[in-house]
């Protein structure tokens, strides 16, 4: 698929509202708040359509949405795009001075916010003139701000659509990052069905009678295009839980009580529920017929024990924010555990040295992706966009190697590569080995001077349950190290920590590491 298959005026509404007449009575969402068929959906996506034009909401001005996950996240994405306003995701795990950067760099007009995020707005609000409106699920803190369901109530059930060009933005998702401000991604309408054809159908063979769940939440482009896009596109459905992922209980009730048969989640995920005990047998996972994995590489040791637990295999894959979604990824039947596997038709990957020349087979390099959902720059960053978006090319910022069979194994990033005795070390080699070891739960190296102010390797380290940091555990697994690692490879020092400092989407924040 191109994006000149899609007719010149597209507007991606049309993922929920093509073949409606066919699937209206079928449930298109699931959760525990309520749930909704594709009629009843599409119904309440007109009147939050008609319901943010008569807050004199028009074509390009941008609508955030801070929310839990939930039926009022999927309207209210859907009825902003549907007028021709770009839909803005927010991460509900940000602090306050965040939220004021992405308003003030957004000029969002309206927000649509649960009361349970309200605490965090409040303080900042009357600070970004260009929020006109502020519209509360729940109970609202000033009587100017009327509730959702108030909102909604009197609005019509029909609205015709904007005609938007398939090249006007559609959506702005500010990317979590581990490092600096976040930046703002716009897409394109055509970009939507792009990522729901090329990965959810033609890569992972989504059908109408799947049912997806998600971990990944749906500010992050991960979830919104693994759990709404790709279900809705063929007319599957989804389930939306509202709840912390980090519970990892609550995940597990969502899938013995909704059966989905995809689930969308990220290593860090898949680690924390493998320290339940048992889990496999106290929750029914039966109807669960494809995991996927991203957000950062799955090691080979989670995805053994995944399987000997539950299984099930996992499909380790990659994709980014500025992609929108997958460029790359294990494929069922065909999986290399640890790799992020291979690129599918609709990209291309290469792996360039700082001069921008391919290196050779089974080097480290810079990743860099094309393809036709790749954004085209980041909103108000001039000097970084020149550096991410090379002409047809993203430089994603990840290291990688390809080895002979064509499968791409992740070396970090380009900015956690350490110069050891003058070799570059990969942390994620040493994560690899660390977390081959029984008692590591988790782990993450950056690069410490030592007092010679030259860079070694540093492990932070979360131990499983039942385990207690000591010197004696320290030397194990220096030793356990020694004996797969380089001596240069080998970690200087070794720290234990409860958990890992981390974004919303589950990535190691290292530069807090660092500091």
């Amino acid at each position: 698929m191109r994006a000149t298959d899609l007719p010149r005026y597209y507007n991606a509404i049309d993922i929920l509202e093509h073949n409606l007449a066919e699937r209206r009575h079928k449930t298109a969402l699931h959760s525990l708040e309520r749930d909704m068929t594709f009629q009843e959906v599409s119904d309440e996506v007109n009147q939050v359509g008609n319901a943010l034009q008569q807050l004199g909401v028009r074509f390009g001005d941008v609508v955030g949405i801070l929310a839990p996950d939930g039926p009022e996240w999927a309207t209210a994405f859907f009825g902003s795009i549907k007028i021709g306003a770009i839909a803005m995701g927010l991460n509900t795990l940000l602090q306050p001075a965040e939220y004021a950067y992405i308003l003030r760099d957004s000029r969002a007009r309206v927000l649509i916010v649960h009361e349970t995020l309200l605490p965090v707005i409040e303080p900042l609000r009357d600070q970004h003139p260009s929020l006109a409106q502020v519209v509360v699920i729940g109970q609202p803190q000033r009587d100017t701000d009327p509730t959702y369901d108030e909102w909604i109530r009197n609005a019509s059930t029909q609205l015709e659509t904007e005609q938007t060009h398939r090249e006007d933005y559609c959506s702005l998702n500010y990317s979590s990052g581990t490092t600096g401000e976040p930046k703002g991604v716009l897409h394109a309408h055509k970009d939507y069905p792009l990522i729901a054809q090329l990965s959810g159908v033609n890569l992972f063979g989504l059908q109408a009678s799947d049912r997806t769940f998600s971990v990944a939440k749906l500010f992050f482009v991960y979830g919104i295009g693994a759990n709404l896009i790709y279900p809705w596109y063929v007319g599957a459905s989804t389930v939306l839980y509202s709840g912390s992922p980090r519970i990892v209980t609550g995940v597990l009730e969502m899938i013995d009580r909704f059966k989905p048969t995809i689930l969308i989640s990220v290593p860090t995920a898949y680690v924390a529920t493998m320290t339940l005990h048992h889990f496999a047998a106290r929750y029914d996972l039966s109807s669960i017929r494809l995991c996927l994995s991203a957000g950062e590489a799955l090691p080979a040791s989670v995805w053994h024990a995944w399987k000997e637990k539950t299984g099930l295999e996992i499909l380790d894959t990659i994709g980014c924010t500025e992609s929108l979604h997958t460029f790359m990824a294990n494929r069922p039947g065909h999986i290399r555990p640890g790799s992020s596997g291979k690129p599918f038709p609709g990209y291309e990957i290469k792996l360039v040295d700082v001069d921008g020349a391919d290196v050779p087979q089974g080097e480290i390099g810079n990743l860099m992706v094309k393809g036709e959902s790749v954004a085209l720059s980041y909103l108000h960053q001039y000097e970084k966009s020149r550096q991410a978006f090379r002409g047809e090319w993203l430089f994603t910022n990840d290291k990688y190697y390809v080895d002979e069979d064509g499968y791409y194994w992740s070396s970090g990033r380009a900015d956690d590569m350490l110069k050891v005795a003058g070799l570059w070390v990969s942390p994620m080699e040493i994560e690899n080995t660390l977390m081959s070891h029984p008692i590591v739960l988790e782990c993450a190296v950056i690069g410490e001077s030592d007092s010679s102010a030259l860079i070694k390797p540093k492990a932070f380290v979360c131990l499983n349950e039942g385990y207690t940091p000591s010197n004696t555990l320290i030397r194990d697994l220096l030793h356990h190290c020694a004996k797969q690692l380089a001596t240069h490879k080998c970690p200087r020092w070794i720290e234990f920590l409860e958990q890992l400092p981390k974004t919303a989407t589950g990535k190691i924040q290292r530069y807090k590491l660092r500091s």
